[in-house]
């Protein structure tokens, strides 16, 4: 609607308009994303994003990835993300799927194993009887390279440069972060990890190449609910990153001040006017009675 010149959301006329409050979340994320200006107007960003068949934070993953010099390898991982689960698991062959699927892992993260999973197909000149004797599902991987002509396709109408990266994933992990910001959650110290947003409680996906790797922080596409909130397709992430790709939504904490929650964590140590003079009188130890 932004880029058809429709500037007011609040007051359009919709068919079955959506409630107010999902409209002014919609427009903070797209203005979180650089989509939108202080105005609610559509900035070059947004212009770029709404070029795509995307959600907008695929969507500007693959603009971050052009402006890295990634894109290759992103518009690939963007496809792959597009599709259902590629890999699949027979009960009577668990064991040899997982063995073919460890030969993809990449220390990154799941991301990077897609790219891997999908640079190994075309290395066989995307054979079927290769996805079969890797456990790849055919159809799935078929339709994301679909996607990827079509995206690559909008790339090259609109003059966005494909170029590769080779193996400097950082800047892989850079754009995907540049997109998937709000999707970042920090190690818990007593279990799992916890949604920087939110402090929504998660896990790492049984699935993941990254399950009890435990790294510090990631980035997660999804969550999925089963006996507990899992991420799936999982990242390493730098926190340094997110201030340089984020600018609207992250800024760099004052060390000399806490967050509502360490507030809450802190200890403040007793106090006893009787012992004030005393210069470890907060201690424990020196209480009698």
């Amino acid at each position: 609607l932004k880029a058809m010149g429709i500037n007011d959301l609040l007051n359009f006329d919709f068919m079955d308009k959506p409630p107010m409050q999902t409209l002014v979340a919609a427009m903070e994320g797209l203005f979180a994303l650089g989509a939108l200006d202080e105005e609610g107007l559509l900035t070059r960003i947004g212009r770029k994003l709404a070029n795509f068949p995307l959600d907008p934070v695929l969507g500007k993953t693959l603009v971050g990835s052009v402006e890295l010099g990634c894109s290759e390898e992103v518009v690939t991982i963007v496809s792959m993300l597009s599709v259902e689960n590629i890999f699949y698991r027979p009960k009577e062959k668990q064991a040899q799927a997982d063995q073919r699927k460890a030969r993809f892992f990449q220390p990154e993260g799941d991301h990077l194993m897609l790219l891997a999973v999908y640079q190994a197909w075309k290395k066989s000149a995307f054979s079927k009887p290769w996805c079969h004797d890797n456990f790849i599902q055919a159809r799935s991987i078929q339709r994301a390279q679909d996607i990827r002509v079509q995206l690559t396709g909008i790339m090259n109408r609109y003059r966005l440069a494909l170029e590769s990266c080779g193996r400097n994933f950082k800047y892989v992990q850079m754009a995907i972060a540049s997109g998937f910001f709000t999707h970042v959650a920090k190690r818990d110290p007593q279990e799992g990890y916890r949604t920087l947003v939110e402090g929504t409680p998660v896990f790492l996906h049984p699935g993941s190449a990254l399950f009890q790797r435990n790294p510090e922080y990631v980035l997660y596409h999804e969550l999925v609910m089963t006996t507990k909130e899992y991420m799936r397709n999982v990242m390493v992430v730098q926190p340094q990153w997110l201030l340089e790709v984020a600018p609207n939504f992250f800024k760099k904490s004052d060390p000399n001040k806490l967050n509502k929650r360490k507030r809450m964590e802190k200890i403040e140590p007793m106090y006893d006017r009787r012992l004030a003079h005393a210069q470890d009188a907060w201690r424990l130890s020196k209480r009698r009675g």
